[in-house]
């Protein structure tokens, strides 16, 4: 099993697990969590830095087969990254489209495996649900995911924590959400999106609901024309671009040598 731990990101290390030892003198791979992890509210992360124009995209629950094709070609045409927190099981399945969305930029997020209420589960089965979600990730492009979105936002205090210290991820919620999930047509979709965001703001949406990827271009040109910029969640964070972290197994010795 892939897990933050037993990969190395940059220059950083990888901790031993599934039987592999790190090499001598290396230190623990690390990404540094967002300043708000220690504050008031500790189990999630609602919003980047409100300065500058910056707003991050995302898109809960695939990938779906033709719905987040349709999506990626809307972005790629007016160059926006976004991030996808993607369902273990449909990463699995849909393998092909976790890489073109790596191939053009945009970053893939954890957001479990079968989409449970994670705040009903145990450690072991959270970190079951995370840790298969991030294996399919890695089968697919060889990298994994660095934030956990948990389904429908439910996750404790306790767990947000045990996460953040056991996989190096910090919980990301948001900041702007437009109710795509109860359906109420495009139109209301794209115009909660404009009238509710921010610098900052971190939207939520999803790529499994037609009128949601087709509210989009409406959304997505009416925050460029109000000069909104679009990152990932990871740079609107002020941590390094997802998409450049360079991972790579542990080098181990060999025993027999």
């Amino acid at each position: 099993m892939f897990t933050r731990r037993n990969l190395i990101v940059g220059s950083g290390a990888a901790l031993a697990c599934g039987g592999l030892m790190p090499a001598a003198g290396l230190a623990a791979s690390s990404v540094s969590l967002p300043e708000d992890f220690a504050s008031a509210r500790p189990d999630a992360v609602k919003a980047g830095p409100a300065r500058g124009n910056l707003v991050a995209m995302t898109f809960d629950d695939g990938p779906h087969p033709t719905l987040t094709p349709a999506l990626l070609d809307m972005l790629k045409e007016r160059r926006i990254r976004a991030t996808f927190y993607v369902i273990g099981r449909n990463a699995a399945r849909y393998p092909d489209i976790i890489k073109r969305m790596v191939d053009e930029g945009h970053e893939i997020g954890n957001h479990s495996w079968s989409h449970p209420f994670l705040s009903r589960l145990g450690s072991g089965g959270v970190l079951r649900e995370l840790d298969r979600t991030s294996d399919a990730v890695y089968k697919a492009v060889q990298r994994i995911p660095t934030t956990l979105r948990p389904p429908y936002g439910a996750l404790t205090d306790r767990q947000a924590h045990f996460i953040a210290k056991d996989r190096e991820m910090p919980t990301i919620l948001w900041s702007v959400d437009p109710e795509d999930w109860r359906r109420p047509g495009s139109s209301v979709v794209a115009s909660r999106i404009l009238n509710r965001t921010g610098p900052g703001a971190i939207i939520l949406t999803h790529d499994i609901h037609a009128p949601t990827v087709r509210a989009m271009p409406t959304a997505l040109d009416g925050l460029l024309d109000r000069g909104f910029e679009f990152a990932t969640v990871s740079m609107i964070l002020g941590r390094r671009d997802w998409s450049k972290l360079r991972w790579r197994l542990p080098q181990v010795a060999d025993a027999t040598s």
